[in-house]
This record gives C-alpha cells, structure tokens and sequence, in this order.
C-alpha cells in the first residue's frame, strides 16, 4: 500500500451540545491535513449536532483525526452508502458520469454501457440531481444510535 495515497472515508459525527459551537472540523482540517465534503448536517447552538462527511486524506491523516475528534467526545461511527440504479429507468445516457468526482460512474466502450463502480462512489448524490430519467437513488445507512 501506498503510505501517501489518498483516502476516502465516510463518517458520521456526533458532537454533544458542551462543544457544538467550537470550530472542531476546521482544526480537524488544519491539524491533520485532511479535506472534508459535507454531505449532511444539523447543528444547533446549545444543541447536539449531526454531521455526515467525507474525509480525505492519507490513511494515518484519518486515523489520527478521528482519534483527536474521539478525543474531544465527538461520536464517531462509519457511514455505509449504497447507490442504486433502476435498470429498467435507466436509458444510458451517461449524463451521470459527466458529474461524477470519484470516477465511480463511467462508460464502457466500445458498448457505450454507463458502469459502476461502488468501490470508488462517495455517495455525494451528484448522479441523483442530475439523472434525466431519475434511475440513480443514493442512501445513507447510519448506523444505530
């Protein structure tokens, strides 16, 4: 394995309402050199807070600042995705793969057969908004509280 390689990965966070209005993500950032994609959140002041994101970075990058996050008694779980597409909706257009980041959507040529790829999909609902015929469906499964 590739010690610099970049690495993707889906979590969930929990923040308690004591720190849900300190910059916790942006220390996240700075300290462990990662980048970050918000994919949902609810945060309230004096609340507990939600977030789903895609942390990016190297492999020990991640580890270390998931460990600071736990540190700081944020709840961290990983986030399952799975993206479905309707076969039968589905026309081929290949729209989706104009739009997708991470490459997981592409066409086979020369079948001109619009793939996917689960392994390299983000779950960032970039396919979902653009689909003319509405066959791409994205869904988080987090796990229990």
């Amino acid at each position: 394995m590739i010690e610099n390689a970049t690495h993707h990965r889906m979590i969930s966070l929990r923040f308690p309402r004591v720190i849900v209005n300190q910059p916790i993500v942006c220390e996240l950032v700075r300290r462990f050199n990662l980048t970050f994609n918000i994919l949902r959140a609810t945060i309230s002041p004096a609340r507990e807070g939600k977030l789903v994101m895609e942390l990016s970075g190297t492999a020990k990058d991640i580890q270390q600042g998931i460990k600071y996050l736990r540190e700081l008694g944020v709840k961290v779980e990983r986030v399952s995705q799975h993206i479905r597409r309707d076969e039968g909706v589905c026309y081929q257009c290949g729209t989706c793969t104009a739009v997708c980041p991470t490459g997981a959507l592409w066409i086979k040529r020369p079948e001109m057969e619009v793939v996917f790829d689960a392994d390299k999909c983000s779950a960032c609902e970039m396919c979902v908004a653009v689909c003319p015929p509405r066959a791409m469906a994205v869904r988080y499964d987090l796990p229990a509280a």
